[in-house]
C-alpha cells in the first residue's frame, strides 16, 4: 500500500505529464478505467506498473484480474497518492504507466494499409485524441502524427483517445513533406480535406488506397501542404453552418473511406 503522497516514486510518475519527461523516459500515463482497461487488453506486455485505489479495485475486479494474470505489477494505493500522481482534477482510481508504443511509417507502409489519417500541425490535445478515436472507430490502419503537432502520449490525449491509442499504430515525429512522400513513393493516394477543394465528397475515389491529410483545427492546411497532396477535397455544407471543426470533419471523411471500401470488397 503506497500512502505517501510525496514519496520519489508518485513524483517520478507524476512528472510524466511533462513532455520534456515523456521524452526522457520513454514512458506515458494512462488514467480511468477506459484507458487502463484496453490497454491491459491490447497491450500488456507495454505496461511498466498499475496503480489502483481499493475502491476502484473492488469496483473494477475484471481489470485487476486481467493484469494480474497478463503480469502486470499491481500497487495499491491511496486516493491521496493517486491524485498526486494523475493530471485529472477527479481522478477515478486507476492509473497506469506505459512505455511508448513506437511505430515506424516503413513499419506501417509494409502492411499494405488501404486506409491512413494525417495529423499536420494539430495542436489541440482533446481534437487530436478525438480524431484518434474515430480513425479506430473507421477501421483506418493507422494514424500518423506530424512533428509540429501535439505529443500523442501526453494525458489529455490518451484520455480524450478513450482506450483507442492501444488498437491501431500510431506514427510520429516526422515533418509533413518526408510523411507525404513516403505515402507516395507507396502508391497511397494523398486527399487533403479542406473547405477550398475543387472536389467534394462523395465525388471522390475513396476504395482506393488512400490517406486522409487534416490541418490545424485554427488555420487549417498550409497551401504548400495542399499543393503537395494529390487531391484537395472538402466536405459539402447544406445547413447555414460556416464550417465544421477538426473531429467531426475527419470522422466524416473516415466514415466515407470505411464505406467505400466495403462496398468495393
Amino acid at each position: 500500500m503506497l500512502t505517501n503522497p510525496r514519496a520519489d516514486r508518485v513524483r517520478s510518475v507524476a512528472a510524466l505529464s511533462r513532455r520534456s519527461t515523456r521524452q526522457r523516459t520513454g514512458l506515458f500515463v494512462a488514467e480511468g478505467p477506459q484507458s487502463v482497461r484496453e490497454a491491459v487488453r491490447f497491450a500488456p506486455d507495454a505496461i511498466r506498473e498499475l496503480y489502483i485505489t481499493a475502491e476502484a479495485a473492488t469496483r473494477h475486479t475484471d481489470i485487476v484480474a486481467a493484469a494480474t494474470t497478463a503480469g502486470v505489477l499491481v500497487h495499491e494505493c491511496t486516493p491521496e497518492v493517486l491524485a498526486a500522481m494523475s493530471d485529472t482534477e477527479a481522478p477515478q482510481g486507476l492509473l497506469a504507466v506505459c512505455r511508448v508504443l513506437t511505430t515506424s511509417l516503413d513499419t506501417v507502409l509494409a502492411s499494405r494499409p488501404r486506409l491512413l489519417l494525417v495529423l499536420a500541425h494539430v495542436r489541440d490535445p482533446g481534437n487530436a485524441g478525438t480524431v484518434l478515436r474515430g480513425a479506430d472507430a473507421a477501421g483506418a490502419d493507422a494514424v500518423i502524427v506530424s512533428a509540429a503537432s501535439v505529443d500523442v502520449w501526453s494525458p489529455k490525449v490518451v484520455r480524450s483517445t478513450a482506450g483507442s491509442v492501444f488498437h491501431l499504430p500510431v506514427v510520429t515525429g516526422l515533418p509533413v513533406p518526408e510523411i507525404l512522400a513516403g505515402l507516395r513513393a507507396a502508391g497511397i493516394a494523398t486527399l487533403a480535406a479542406d473547405g477550398c477543394g475543387a472536389r467534394m465528397l462523395p465525388d471522390v475515389d475513396l476504395s482506393r488506397p488512400h490517406a486522409w491529410v487534416m490541418g490545424n483545427e485554427a488555420w487549417g492546411l498550409p497551401e504548400d501542404v495542399r499543393a503537395d497532396c494529390d487531391e484537395v477535397v472538402r466536405v459539402p455544407i447544406f445547413g447555414h453552418a460556416e464550417s465544421l471543426n477538426l473531429a467531426m470533419a475527419a470522422t466524416v471523411c473516415l466514415y466515407a473511406s470505411a464505406l467505400a471500401q466495403r462496398s468495393a470488397g
